[in-house]
């Protein structure tokens, strides 16, 4: 008789393991010559050389499968241990699948072309309205690059720019000062990874969140990047964002043009760095629109909504503007 030891690393325990241990005493059940013990993340495991081989096969199935759909049910491990084909066999166009096992995917004709796009290029502009999924979809790809180790590490980056009112001073250390800024980002994290396993990727630094100032003087290898918000940056620091990359590392800047919180004298970076770059190789530019909406659908009626008061007040300050040229004109000629 031997004894193994079996550690999850990439799965989390807690499902791993189900609610209750149900997962591992069904496992014992089905595995009846085998001595099994789960503890934390460890799965000791005592029995034949033979039975041990056969198990260690199963131990992978299972824990492959915890980590790619979140989910490990009894039938599941029933499936699996029977080596029969399990339920979930991942169609094409899902990304990743959510902490409750539902495949997130490309909702809309952009979206999924921000997901080709990204198997094509090493960095991404992807620019739209609120809620068409640009963060979202952006997050979900690098959740599976992370999963499927072609990455080291996520990188997640906004500016910390308010949004039309000043917080003023925020108490707390530097995470809890930032914080507010990158909720968005920890709210489509904690959709796709359990948990205790966001917590141990961001205290192990596999998943870096930080604000923007702080990316001066790195590089930044074997990673995806992504800088959200970047409407609200400028010039200055979308170019010293863009020349962190390094090897192995892609990067996506997503923003809204319509949403800038900068002072009305600087410039989007993020307009400027769209038309510096659009005839750079390697670069893709992906443009949403309202059809890209996935949220509420009060969404696309308040953007559209937004559209046409822009585009009234454009014709109004342009007919102003008119009007005053043809009056200087007639002063003149009187003068």
């Amino acid at each position: 008789m031997i004894e193994k030891h079996f550690v999850l690393e990439e799965a989390d325990p807690a499902i791993f393991f189900g609610v209750g241990n149900s997962n591992l005493r069904l496992l014992r059940a089905l595995c009846p010559k085998l001595r099994i013990i789960g503890r934390g993340n460890v799965m000791k495991v005592m029995g034949s050389e033979e039975d041990m081989a056969e198990f260690e096969e199963t131990f992978n199935a299972l824990e492959k499968h915890c980590t790619k759909f979140n989910l490990l049910s009894e039938e599941d491990v029933l499936n699996i241990v029977k080596r029969h084909p399990s339920n979930g066999e991942t169609p094409g166009n899902v990304i990743v699948y959510s902490t409750s096992g539902k495949p997130v995917t490309a909702r809309t004709e952009n979206q999924r072309r921000l997901v080709e796009a990204y198997a094509k290029n090493d960095m991404l502009f992807a620019v739209g309205p609120a809620g068409s999924g640009k963060t979202y979809t952006a997050i979900a790809l690098a959740v599976r690059a992370l999963k499927n180790k072609e990455i080291k590490k996520i990188i997640l980056s906004r500016p910390a720019v308010e949004a039309g009112e000043k917080l003023g001073f925020l108490p707390g250390d530097m995470k809890e000062k930032i914080d507010p800024y990158l909720q968005p980002l920890y709210d489509a994290l904690e959709e796709m990874i359990p948990p205790a396993k966001l917590q141990e990727y961001m205290a192990t630094n596999i998943i870096q969140i930080a604000p923007l100032a702080y990316m001066r003087g790195r590089t930044l290898n074997d990673a995806v990047v992504i800088l959200d918000e970047a409407q609200n940056t400028t010039t200055a620091q979308i170019k010293m964002f863009l020349t962190r990359m390094g090897w192995n590392t892609k990067m996506i800047v997503t923003g809204d043009r319509t949403q800038v919180d900068l002072p009305s004298s600087i410039q989007s970076g993020l307009t400027e760095a769209i038309r510096i770059l659009k005839d750079v190789p390697g670069i893709a530019f992906i443009e949403m629109d309202r059809s890209d909406i996935v949220r509420h659908k009060l969404v696309t009626k308040i953007v559209e909504a937004y559209e046409q008061d822009a585009k009234r007040r454009k014709e109004d300050k342009e007919v102003q503007t008119s009007k005053k040229a043809a009056a200087d004109s007639n002063g003149s000629a009187l003068a």
